[in-house]
């Protein structure tokens, strides 16, 4: 049945017809209605809409947290929504970063420290490379001068950057974003998505980003309105 999906060929991420009901019996709620997506390297894509139209829901299933009912989720060309769990926490670690609204910082660790965890989990990297990304990607994200300092001790605005240089420790070549300024004030909520979109560009990375910023929305690559569980065609 995949086989004859056209995928484009430089798209990292993509998805055609997905489909995803929650709930049971009376409650059972139809989220998500056969949606194709296609995210290319490189670029910012915001995903728009109402509370409750299914964005969110899509970002899991593309993230691989969750599973479609129907329809496939596509990495590199490669169908996934059927794999099994140990390829699914392959393909995610591999390809993957996640930015959540919530920074999720280990409050006892320092920024460093809580950049390489994921590397940790990976164990592609020794402790001294390591080390050296993680300072690498502070540096990109401008906390150079804090690398040292716990997470308790960041601002709002910079534990969201640490948050930001984690999601890159393993290099992925997607980011997911669900809704990454939402805690943050207005400066730093267009500093935060400066820096995605700088980085999206710089290192290649395709950005999803779901958010209900509309600034930051119209100044993404491309603009994906959903109502009802699927992208609307309307402007």
């Amino acid at each position: 049945m995949t086989s004859s999906i056209a995928i484009p060929q430089k798209s990292v991420l993509s998805c055609r017809r997905l489909t995803r009901f929650l709930g049971k019996g009376e409650n059972r709620t139809h989220v998500l209605k056969g949606v194709d997506f296609d995210a290319l390297p490189g670029r910012t894509h915001a995903v728009v809409g109402p509370s409750g139209c299914g964005k969110s829901t899509l970002l899991y299933l593309l993230g691989l947290l969750d599973r479609p009912d129907e329809g496939e989720v596509f990495i590199n060309g490669n169908p996934m929504a059927r794999a099994d769990d140990n390829a699914r926490t392959a393909a995610r670690n591999a390809f993957l970063g996640f930015v959540f609204q919530f920074h999720f910082l280990l409050p006892e660790f320092t920024a460093a420290e809580n950049v390489s965890m994921p590397m940790r989990k990976s164990r592609r990297f020794d402790e001294d490379t390591m080390r050296k990304r993680a300072l690498s990607l502070l540096d990109a994200v401008g906390l150079a001068d804090k690398v040292d300092r716990p997470a308790t001790h960041l601002s709002g605005g910079e534990q969201q950057r640490v948050a930001i240089a984690r999601a890159l420790a393993n290099e992925p070549p997607v980011l997911l974003a669900d809704e990454p300024t939402g805690n943050l004030d207005a400066r730093n909520s267009s500093i935060a998505f400066d820096l995605l979109a700088r980085l999206s560009r710089e290192r290649n990375i395709a950005v999803v980003m779901v958010t209900h910023n509309p600034d930051l929305a119209s100044r993404c690559d491309c603009v994906l309105r959903m109502l009802d569980g699927e992208f609307s065609t309307e402007n």
